[in-house]
């Protein structure tokens, strides 16, 4: 099985692009709120949680995402929770309505994917699901850790990630991190 670097290394290859991965910062949490909107079909409630297919493959998706990395990982279970309570307090709102929810959800997605392509024109590339789906699930985490490099933190990761899949692209400031 990858590791964290590995897999973070590989998907970066499609992303050095400093464009492409802003698009990314927009479009991927997009696109993961309208999956979860999509699969909020309430199967049953216990004490106050609606459960839904969202609601078990989120706790599948961030076993493996703490199992990748703790930290990271945390970040990702309170981004996915937040995306969930969304879900469940717009399910709410377009109560008796419901084909509104889930029409509002593929419009989020259709718009996710738009910025998503966007991006990669900037970069020339594909996207990196589109050789491997674990892009699909790797995306996310992806968006996290530049998050996180961004704001001066995971810096040993981040080199390891330019070591991997080489320098950014059109980016103002130099990002070789010497240590």
């Amino acid at each position: 099985m990858k590791t964290l670097i590995e897999h973070l290394g590989q998907y970066a290859i499609y992303h050095r692009d400093e464009r492409n991965i802003l698009t990314h910062f927009i479009g991927v949490p997009l696109i993961v709120l309208a999956v979860i909107w999509l699969l909020y079909i309430p199967l049953l409630s216990v004490k106050n949680v609606t459960l839904t297919p969202a609601f078990f493959i989120i706790f599948s998706v961030s076993i493996y995402y703490i199992w990748l990395e703790v930290k990271l990982g945390c970040v990702m279970v309170c981004c996915l929770a937040a995306g969930y309570i969304t879900a469940h307090n717009s399910y709410l709102y377009f109560s008796g309505i419901e084909q509104w929810f889930y029409a509002m959800a593929c419009i989020l997605f259709l718009i996710g994917w738009a910025i998503q392509f966007i991006g990669h024109y900037f970069e020339g590339k594909k996207p990196a699901f589109v050789d491997d789906l674990m892009g699909l699930l790797i995306g996310p985490l992806f968006v996290v850790a530049e998050i996180a490099f961004k704001l001066g933190f995971l810096n040993t990761l981040e080199q390891q990630i330019i070591d991997i899949a080489g320098p950014y692209k059109n980016h103002k400031r130099d990002k070789k991190i010497v240590r």
